[in-house]
C-alpha cells in the first residue's frame, strides 16, 4: 500500500556517468525526504566512490527491500546490486559492465513497481553506447520500460514550470518523423494524452496541437500536411469529446502553453518540443514516460563522460526528477 510520503525508486544510471554523482547530490538535499522516501537501486561502492568525488557526507544503509529504510536526512537507502568490477570501473568511458549494470537496476526499479513496493522511478541517466555494448537489447530507458511493463508505445511527456509536452514521435529523422505524422496518429495520441493528464490530476485538459509548417501551412500555401492529417485527426478528437485546440503555430503554440491557454502541447517531432522545453528551464526539464501501469520521471540530459567524476555536475534535474515523481506516482494508484 502506498502511504502519503511515497517510496520512489532512484535508479543511479551509470555507473560511469555521472549518475551516481547527481544521486547523492540530490539526496543530500532535505526537502526530498520532506516529500517522499527514496531508495535507490544502484551499488554501494560505486556510490561511495561519488560522496568521495562531492565532499558529501552521508551514511549508507543497505537494504533489499524498500520497507526496510530509515529515510531520513543523512542516510541513503540503497538497494545494492553486486554486478560490478570494481577493479576495472573507470569514470567517464563507455563499458560493457556499465551498461550491463545500469540496465539491472531499471529492471529492479521495474519489478518493486509492478509488484507496488514503490510509488514510481526516477532514473539517472544511462548510456546507449554502454546498453550496446553489453548486448542490451534496447536503445534507452523509454523502449526498457516499454518492454519489461507490456506496455505497447508509452507516453513521453516533458514537464517544467506550468508547461507539459507530448510527443507524437521521438527517435526519427525528420525525414522518417513526418510520415508518421497521420490522422489516425493525432486523434490516437489526443485521445491518449487526455487520458494521461487526467491521471496526473488534470481534469479537464485543454490540449493544443503544434503544426508542422510554418505558419500552420497558409492553407496549403507551405505544405498540405495540416490540411490532410493534422486538423482531420483534431476533428475527430473533437467529435469523441476531446479539448483539442489546433494545429497551432508552433512558434507561438509554447508560449501560449506557459501562459495557461493549454494544459498540454502535442509536440509533432522531437526537436520541436524539446527545444521549447530546455529554452523555458534547461536544468529543470523533467520527462515523465505515462501509459504504464507506474509513473517514470527522468533526468531531460545523459551520462556527460566528459565531466563524470569531476564534481562538476549540477544535481537540479535529479532533484526536480524525484519531485515529480513523488507529486504525481501516488496518483497512479
Amino acid at each position: 500500500m502506498i502511504n502519503e510520503r511515497s517510496f520512489i525508486a532512484v535508479t543511479m544510471g551509470d555507473p560511469a556517468g555521472i549518475g551516481p554523482e547527481i544521486t547523492v547530490k540530490a539526496l543530500d538535499k532535505k526537502e526530498i525526504y520532506d516529500i517522499c522516501k527514496p531508495v535507490v537501486i544502484g551499488n554501494t561502492a560505486v556510490l561511495k566512490n561519488a560522496l568521495e568525488v562531492t565532499n558529501i557526507s552521508l551514511a549508507i544503509n543497505e537494504i533489499s527491500e524498500p520497507s526496510e529504510g530509515q529515510y531520513k536526512h543523512g542516510t541513503i537507502d540503497v538497494i545494492s546490486l553486486d554486478n560490478l568490477d570494481m577493479n576495472t570501473l573507470e569514470w567517464g568511458t563507455v563499458q560493457a559492465q556499465c551498461g550491463q549494470a545500469a540496465y539491472e537496476y531499471i529492471e529492479k526499479s521495474i519489478n518493486l513497481a509492478k509488484e507496488g513496493k514503490v510509488a514510481a522511478v526516477a532514473t539517472a541517466p544511462i548510456n546507449k553506447e554502454s546498453l550496446k555494448a553489453a548486448k542490451v537489447p534496447f536503445i534507452g530507458h523509454t523502449e526498457i520500460f516499454a518492454e519489461l511493463t507490456n506496455t505497447e508505445d508509452p507516453l513521453t511527456m516533458f514537464e517544467v514550470k506550468n508547461l507539459r509536452i507530448f510527443f507524437l514521435t521521438r527517435h526519427l529523422s525528420l525525414k522518417d518523423a513526418i510520415t508518421q505524422i497521420t490522422k489516425e496518429r493525432v486523434y490516437d495520441y489526443l485521445v491518449r494524452c487526455e487520458a494521461a493528464l487526467k491521471r496526473l490530476g488534470v481534469e479537464k485538459p485543454i490540449i493544443a496541437v503544434a503544426a508542422l509548417n510554418p505558419h500552420g501551412g497558409e492553407n496549403g500555401l507551405f505544405g498540405f500536411e495540416e490540411i490532410e492529417e493534422i486538423k482531420p485527426g483534431i476533428e475527430k478528437a473533437i467529435a469523441d469529446g476531446i479539448n483539442a485546440v489546433g494545429p497551432v503555430p508552433a512558434d507561438s503554440v509554447f508560449h501560449k502553453a506557459m501562459l495557461g491557454n493549454y494544459d498540454a502541447v502535442l509536440s509533432l517531432y522531437h526537436d520541436q518540443g524539446h527545444i521549447a522545453a530546455k529554452m523555458a528551464d534547461f536544468e529543470k526539464t523533467i520527462s515523465l514516460t505515462n501509459g504504464m501501469p507506474f509513473l517514470r520521471t527522468s533526468v531531460d540530459h545523459g551520462t556527460a563522460f566528459d565531466i563524470a567524476g569531476k564534481n562538476i555536475a549540477s544535481s537540479t534535474s535529479m532533484e526536480e526528477c524525484i519531485k515529480l515523481a513523488a507529486k504525481y506516482g501516488p496518483k497512479f494508484y
